[in-house]
C-alpha cells in the first residue's frame, strides 16, 4: 500500500529553507536519504569558482555562476539564534548540575556538558558552521537538508571552515522523517526549523525530536498570511487560528505560532514554554524549551482564548477557554469558560467586532532568560556580533514589555478613533500610571501602548486629552467619534509626566526599531531547479520598481509570502 496516494499530475512541495522541488509524486517521503552523510571524504572543490561571504566567524563559499545569493537582512536572526542557545545552554548546565549536587546517590554521575543539534533545514550551511565555530560544547550538529546540492554545499563549507565532519554531519534526508526517526533514538538537545515560509508542516517532527528540557527554535515568513486577514482560511489551515489585520496583527502572529506549537506539545503530553518571541522585519522568530509536565498541560486551556477586536477604535477584549480555582487542600479546578464578555457591537463606537484566535495567551518571553541574555551580549566583544546594537535593543524592550498584558493600543490609531492630533507618547504613558495601571511599550511596533488598564480608562485618557486640545469640527453626530466622546468619563485624569513613563531603553538611547537596512529588502524567492530562460514580466518590473517597505510588514510581505508556488516559479532563489 503506497505511503500516500495523490493524483499523477506534478506537484510542487516546499522542503528546505529556500529550495523548492518538483516532482510527479511524494510516495517516497517517508525515505531518509543518508548516502551521502555517511561518506568522510573531503569535499574536492575550486576556489575561484566561488565567491567568499564572511558572517561571524563563519566564511561561505556560494558558486559564482549560481543564482542562490546571501541574504544579509538574516544575519541578525543567527546573532540571536546563537545568542539564545549560548543562554539557554548555561541555564540548562546550571541546573544539571545544582541537581547532582543535591542527589544522595551514591553512583551518581556528572551529566555530560555537551548537547547535540538539529538543524533540518540548512541550505548552504551558513547557520550550522556559525554555531560550531561561535557555540562551545557542541557534541555534534546534524546538519540536514533534502538536496543533494545542498548537502554538497554543506559539506563544502564544513571543510573550507576546517571543521571536522564528526562536528558538522551533513545529512541529505526528508527533514520531517529525519525528525520522526529520532524519536525512539537519542534525541536532540537543540532543533532549529528555519524554512521559507512556515515552518507548521515541521513542528510535530520537532516537538518528536527534542529532548526534556530541550530547545525548539522556529522561525516562520508567512507574515502576509499570520499578520493579516488577507488568507484567514490559509492561517486556520496552518496554526489553527485566524489572524486580525489589527494594530497588535504581529504580536497576534506570534501568539498564533506560539498556540501551533503548544498543541503539538499538548498532544504528547508535553508542554512548551515560551523563552523568547520575537517579531523581526519579515518574520517571526520563536525559542521555547519544552517539558514533559503533564501537570502543566492541564493550565494551556486558561492561557489560550480569542480576542474580540473592534475594527474602528481598536478596543480589544481577550476571552480565555478555561479558567483555574483553588479545590480542596492542594488541588485544582479546571472550569469552562462563560459565554462571550462582549456584544457584537462595539461599547464604546458601536462598530462591528471581529473574532481573532484561538491563540497563546500567556507570556510570550521568560523575563529572567531574556535577563541574562540581554546581559551577556552587553558584556560580548562587539565583535561578536555584527547586530550587536540591535539585538541590545529589541531585548531591552522585550524586558521592558508588560509579560501578562496580551495585546496593545496604538497611540496614532487612538487619535484618529477620535479625530485629534497625536500627542507625546509620555504624555498618554503618564496619564496611565496615575491613574494606578501599568503601561509599557512593545518591541513589535513602535508608538505602542500596552497596560493592564481597562479600556474604559483608556477611553477615558484619550476623552480628557480631546476636551484639553479641543473637539474636531469635522466630528458628525452620530459618527462613531462622536459616540466616544459623547460617553461619560468615570477616571480621574492626570496628565502631570510620570517618572516611569519614558522607557530606560529610550533614554539611553538603544537601537529600538530597526529601520529599513536597504531599498526593496525582505526575504528574498524561494530557489528553483528551472534553468529555461527567464521571460520579462511587466507586473514584475512594477514590483520591482516599488518603494522601500513601509511600517506595516504584514502589508510589505503581501504578494511575497501569498503567491502560490507556481507563481513563484521563476524568481530568483535565495539561501537563509
Amino acid at each position: 500500500m503506497p505511503l500516500l496516494s495523490l493524483p499523477s499530475k506534478t506537484h510542487y512541495i516546499r522542503f528546505s529553507h529556500f529550495f523548492i522541488l518538483r516532482i510527479p509524486r511524494i510516495h517516497q517521503l517517508g525515505r531518509n536519504y543518508q548516502t551521502m552523510a555517511d561518506t568522510n571524504t573531503d569535499p574536492t572543490y575550486n576556489i575561484e569558482d566561488y565567491q567568499k561571504i564572511k558572517e561571524g566567524k563563519a566564511t561561505i563559499l556560494f558558486p559564482k555562476n549560481n543564482e542562490v545569493f546571501y541574504n544579509p537582512v538574516q544575519e541578525f536572526n543567527r546573532d540571536m539564534s546563537i545568542a539564545a542557545i549560548k543562554n539557554w545552554r548555561d541555564i540548562t548546565m546550571e541546573a544539571k548540575t545544582e541537581r547532582f549536587e543535591k542527589s544522595i546517590n551514591p553512583t551518581k554521575v556528572m551529566p555530560p556538558k555537551t548537547f547535540t543539534v538539529l538543524e533540518a533545514l540548512a541550505a548552504s550551511g551558513l547557520r550550522s558552521v556559525r554555531y560550531a565555530k561561535e557555540i562551545e560544547d557542541i557534541e555534534y550538529i546534524l546538519t540536514n537538508d533534502l538536496l543533494p546540492d545542498a548537502v554538497e554545499s554543506i559539506k563544502r563549507n564544513v571543510h573550507f571552515n576546517g571543521l571536522s565532519q564528526n562536528l558538522v554531519r551533513a545529512n541529505q534526508g526528508d527533514a520531517i522523517s529525519v525528525m520522526y526517526g529520532y524519536r525512539d533514538k537519542e534525541r536532540f538537545d537543540v532543533v532549529d526549523l528555519d524554512p521559507y515560509g512556515t515552518a507548521a508542516p515541521f513542528i510535530d517532527g520537532a516537538i518528536h525530536a527534542v529532548k526534556k528540557g530541550g530547545l525548539i527554535c522556529v522561525t516562520c515568513t508567512d507574515l502576509a498570511i499570520l499578520a493579516s486577514n488577507n488568507h484567514p482560511e490559509a492561517c486556520f489551515a496552518k496554526y489553527g487560528g485566524s489572524p486580525l489585520k489589527a494594530e497588535f496583527c504581529h504580536e497576534l502572529a506570534l501568539r498564533l505560532v506560539i498556540n501551533s506549537l503548544q498543541q503539538a506539545a499538548n498532544r504528547q503530553k508535553r508542554y512548551i514554554e515560551p523563552l523568547l518571541s520575537c517579531s523581526i522585519d519579515f518574520y517571526v522568530r520563536i525559542f521555547v524549551r519544552v517539558h514533559d509536565k503533564p501537570l502543566m498541560v492541564k493550565t494551556v486551556a486558561s492561557q489560550t482564548g480569542v480576542v474580540h477586536h473592534c475594527r474602528y477604535c481598536g478596543t480589544y477584549t481577550t476571552q480565555p477557554f478555561g479558567s483555574i480555582e483553588p479545590g480542596k487542600g492542594a488541588n485544582l479546578r479546571y472550569l469552562v469558560p462563560s459565554s462571550s464578555p462582549v456584544d457584537q457591537r462595539c461599547a464604546h463606537c458601536d462598530s462591528k467586532q471581529e473574532l481573532g484566535g484561538p491563540c497563546w495567551l500567556g507570556p510570550l518571553h521568560n523575563k529572567e532568560f531574556v535577563q541574562r541574555m540581554y546581559n551577556s551580549v552587553s558584556a560580548t566583544n562587539k565583535n561578536m556580533y555584527g547586530t550587536q546594537p540591535r539585538m541590545k535593543g529589541m531585548l531591552k524592550v522585550i524586558l521592558e514589555e508588560l509579560n501578562d498584558a496580551p495585546f496593545h493600543y496604538n497611540l496614532s490609531q487612538l487619535c484618529s478613533a477620535v479625530r485629534t492630533s497625536c500627542p507625546p507618547l509620555v504624555k498618554i504613558n503618564s496619564a496611565l500610571l496615575n491613574a494606578g495601571y501599568r503601561v509599557s511599550g512593545v518591541h513589535t511596533r513602535q508608538g505602542s501602548i500596552k497596560t493592564d488598564a481597562p479600556s474604559q480608562v483608556v477611553w477615558d485618557v484619550m476623552r480628557a486629552y480631546v476636551k484639553e486640545v479641543g473637539r474636531s469640527p469635522k466630528i458628525e453626530e452620530g459618527s462613531y467619534a462622536d459616540k466616544i466622546l459623547s460617553k461619560e468619563s468615570t477616571t480621574e485624569v492626570s496628565f502631570e509626566e510620570n517618572k516611569g513613563s519614558n522607557p530606560e531603553s529610550r533614554r539611553i538611547r538603544l537601537v529600538r526599531y530597526q529601520i529599513n537596512p536597504e531599498k526593496n529588502w525582505g526575504p528574498k524567492a524561494r530557489h528553483s531547479e528551472t534553468r529555461t530562460p527567464k521571460v520579462a514580466d511587466p507586473k514584475r518590473k512594477q514590483e520591482d520598481d516599488a518603494p522601500a517597505v513601509s511600517e506595516s510588514v504584514a502589508d510589505a510581505v503581501a504578494g511575497i509570502e501569498a503567491v502560490s508556488v507556481s507563481e513563484n516559479e521563476n524568481k530568483k532563489p535565495r539561501t537563509e
